[in-house]
Formats: structure tokens, C-alpha cells, sequence
């Protein structure tokens, strides 16, 4: 990994994501400003990609530790079978929530749609904390379409080592966007040993959080590594498909 913590290293002291040489497209690459190459009429099919599917009825489940490094985190992720129509696209819904110490503590409904050629775009979220007994909507809220709102790419079709490309484009609300490193390696999670992964660095201009996430083929995510502002860290510790 030293080749990887040198890169990661690198990038944070930039302060942003840059792309490198890459054999693969780039629809949302990161550029100021930026215009996404999104065409409603090249999407309908599953969200199949390989590293990350989102088939409805899965549900993953995830355990960690809050932005404290110390308190547990459950976070339950559901591919719903519902569908909301955003930019001419029918956008599956993905249920995200997060436990802490076993009480409720963010509820964020995400859209995902993917493309003829395999690329997993974001289409925006509606995100709320649990506030007071009741739930609050979150100002990283937002839809692509609506204001200044743009879609973005989640997974690459064929993610290559140094692409560089938008996840979250609503300038105010959420400006996130994500580097490929290359194979993650090896990872053991509680689910299951992957002997295989692929290796993602996030970064969010508005929080200035650095984030690692690897990928297991076939699954999605399956741990995640908080990387300048605490020691905040989840596995995958269960997944069901019905």
C-alpha cells in the first residue's frame, strides 16, 4: 500500500481530485464548469455494474464507528423497487440509514440510474437527521435538474487508475467528486474475505473530508476509511438479496 499512501498523500495536500491518462470515457469528468455528458434517451436498463450492483430487494449492512472514533454505527442500506423520475430518467430509490448506539440518526433516500455503457450515475438525495424526536432535512439535500443541480457519476462502466470524475454536483448544497487508485487488494470484512477490490478516494469540497472506499465485485461497497478528520471506519457485515 505504500504506492497508494504516497498517491493519497499527494491528493490531499491538493485539495482536489485531478485525472490522469485513462483508456476508459469519462462522462462527468471534473472540470469548472461543468457540463455532464447525460442523455436521458441512453438509459433503462438495470444498475448491474460489477462493482456496483443495485439490485432491488438488497440489503446491506454496515458497522463502524461515528465521527468520534468511538461511538457504533449500524448503517442498513436498501435497493428499494421504487422508482422517481428525474431528467426524463426512472431513477431507482436506495434507502440509506444510519443507527447510532441503536437510535435513529439520518435517513437519506438516493437516486441511481445507469447508462447504456455502464457508468452508475447520482441523481441527487433526500437526506434528513433525526433531530428532537423528529426528522430534519439536511441541507446537502438535492436533485439533479433542480436549481443548480447536475448529475454526477457514482461507479465508472470501466474505472481505471487516476479517473477523476463529479458524484455530486449542486454548488451550496453537495460538491463531491472521487479518484480511482487502482486494485485495493485483499479485504476482510465480517460478510466475507475478498481476495479482489478496487480502490476509490472521495473527496468533498464542501466538508473537506477525504474518504476511502473499497468495492467488492459483485457487491458494491464493503469498507469504508474516513481519512482527515477522524478515525470513522465501517465494513460490511451482512448482505441479502431477495
Amino acid at each position: 500500500m505504500r504506492t497508494t499512501a504516497l498517491l493519497l498523500a499527494i491528493l490531499v495536500a491538493g485539495g482536489t481530485l485531478t485525472a490522469s491518462a485513462s483508456t476508459g470515457t469519462n462522462p462527468a469528468p471534473v472540470t469548472t464548469p461543468y457540463h455532464p455528458a447525460f442523455d436521458a434517451a441512453s438509459f433503462g436498463g438495470p444498475i448491474d455494474n460489477p462493482w456496483l450492483p443495485l439490485k432491488p430487494g438488497t440489503v446491506l449492512r454496515y458497522r463502524g464507528v461515528g465521527d468520534d472514533g468511538r461511538t457504533r454505527e449500524l448503517n442498513t442500506v436498501r435497493v428499494t423497487h421504487r422508482k422517481k423520475r428525474i431528467m426524463g430518467v426512472e431513477a431507482t430509490v436506495v434507502l440509506d440509514q444510519v443507527f447510532s448506539e441503536g437510535a435513529p440518526e439520518e435517513r437519506t433516500f438516493d437516486w441511481y440510474a445507469q447508462d447504456e455503457e455502464g457508468n452508475v450515475w447520482y441523481l441527487g438525495e433526500d437526506s434528513s437527521n433525526f433531530e428532537h424526536g423528529r426528522w430534519v432535512k439536511d441541507d446537502g439535500s438535492w436533485q439533479a435538474g433542480v436549481g443548480n443541480g447536475r448529475p454526477g457519476i457514482i461507479m465508472l462502466a470501466h474505472p481505471h487508475r487516476g479517473d477523476a470524475y463529479r458524484q455530486e454536483y449542486s454548488p451550496g448544497h453537495a460538491v463531491d467528486q472521487a479518484q480511482v487508485l487502482g486494485g485495493g487488494g485483499r479485504v476482510r470484512t465480517p460478510y466475507r474475505l475478498f481476495k479482489r477490490t478496487l480502490l476509490t478516494l472521495e473527496y468533498s469540497t464542501i466538508d473537506k473530508q477525504y474518504e476511502l472506499k473499497w468495492h467488492g465485485r459483485h457487491v458494491g461497497v464493503i469498507k469504508e476509511q474516513a481519512v482527515t478528520k477522524s478515525e470513522e471506519l465501517s465494513k460490511l457485515v451482512a448482505l441479502r438479496r431477495n
